[in-house]
């Protein structure tokens, strides 16, 4: 088994490679780098980079042969010191195999418009990813499991009926819609002003005792992870009761069965193991659909400072460091899973053997 972790450990640096290869280049084809965004930024609002960062990077690009639009007005000099302030005054090819040499090293530069480094950007905004998308996925785990294997072993009662129309309304709801409705009714919107609006902690969050920490943090995520929550319960709920309705009616169920074996150790000493299987395989894909993809939205809605709003922020104001950082971070984090869930593989089935497999 040592084995086989080393090889999908060594696989993750020409996976990564190429996630990175892939989106340096097609930035070179966008209009609208940072030098632009800064010399837009002069011409229309005056002085603005007193707080541009002077540490330099190597991404990105922002104009080709050395144009830029909108910069007539002001002195190539100037423009020749923005160059090589970000970088750009080297080819794309050396700025980055430079990047990927320091990411190597987990040295993700300084962002260019904040006087902070990447990592330190994302370890401060992890925390309030991590906890949408980990708590979100335990949550939706925790219900949908049970109530799937409940369906399957109720299939076709008023049971499974009642409950089926919950889960298709739940899925058909956008989680943002979802999210806007829990703050118009719990968080002071018109009825009820039972949780916060905003933020993952209270402002005296660091004078109450431990078990007040918690509680406070409880009830500040209560509403952000129950948005995040209601899309993936659903599909989940369905994947269980359709794997276990499929291992119920193989062969080998009607036979234990038939030597008298008790329903309970039938479903879960010999259906549960083959059943979840499929389920385990989607988690990943899940925390990452979650901490990547809602996270953004149910941020935003929320007011909460975390990854995905970190990202589409570096995105629109062409931040490159703090960009690629993330992209780094997140696709590090979708491998680490993928990993993480051949290891929940063997926990399940022991008979499952990657050992054996060739890569």
């Amino acid at each position: 088994m040592g084995a086989y972790i080393l090889r999908r450990l060594a696989l993750m640096i020409p996976t990564l490679f190429g996630i990175m290869v892939i989106n340096f280049f097609l930035v070179q084809f966008v209009p609208g780098g940072p030098i632009e965004q800064i010399i837009a930024n002069i011409e229309g609002e005056g002085d603005v980079f007193a707080g541009i960062s002077g540490g330099g990077s190597e991404l990105g690009n922002d104009g080709g042969d050395g144009g830029y639009t909108g910069a007539r007005g002001l002195p190539e000099e100037f423009i020749r010191e923005l160059e090589i302030q970000f970088g750009f005054d080297k080819p794309p090819l050396e700025r980055f195999l430079s990047m990927m040499w320091d990411y190597m090293r987990f040295d993700f530069g300084e962002s260019y418009f904040r006087s902070i480094s990447v990592f330190d950007l994302v370890l401060e905004k992890m925390p309030v990813s991590i906890t949408l998308g980990l708590w979100s996925t335990l949550i939706a785990y925790l219900i949908s499991i049970p109530l799937g294997i409940r369906k399957a072993m109720k299939d076709g009662s008023r049971f499974d009926t009642w409950t089926s129309g919950i889960v298709i309304v739940a899925y058909a709801i956008p989680g943002f819609l979802f999210a806007i409705l829990l703050l118009v009714v719990f968080a002071g919107g018109s009825y009820f002003q039972i949780f916060p609006l905003r933020g993952l902690t209270s402002d005296n969050f660091e004078e109450l005792s431990l078990l007040g920490k918690v509680g406070d943090y409880l009830w500040h995520i209560a509403l952000p992870v129950t948005a995040s929550t209601i899309s993936a319960f659903a599909g989940l709920t369905l994947l269980t009761k359709n794997s276990f309705l499929e291992e119920i009616r193989k062969q080998y169920v009607q036979t234990a069965r038939a030597k008298g074996l008790a329903e309970n150790r039938v479903l879960y000493g010999h259906v549960f193991r083959n059943a979840m299987l499929i389920v385990i395989s989607g988690f990943p894909a899940l925390f990452v659909s979650v901490f990547f993809g809602g996270s953004l939205i149910i941020e935003t809605i929320f007011s909460l400072d975390g990854l995905g709003r970190l990202g589409f922020e570096a995105v629109v104001s062409r931040d490159y460091p703090v960009m690629f950082g993330t992209l780094f971070a997140f696709s590090l984090i979708g491998l680490v899973m993928g990993l993480i869930t051949d290891l929940t593989y063997i926990w399940i089935d022991p008979r499952i053997d990657f050992e054996s497999r060739e890569t």
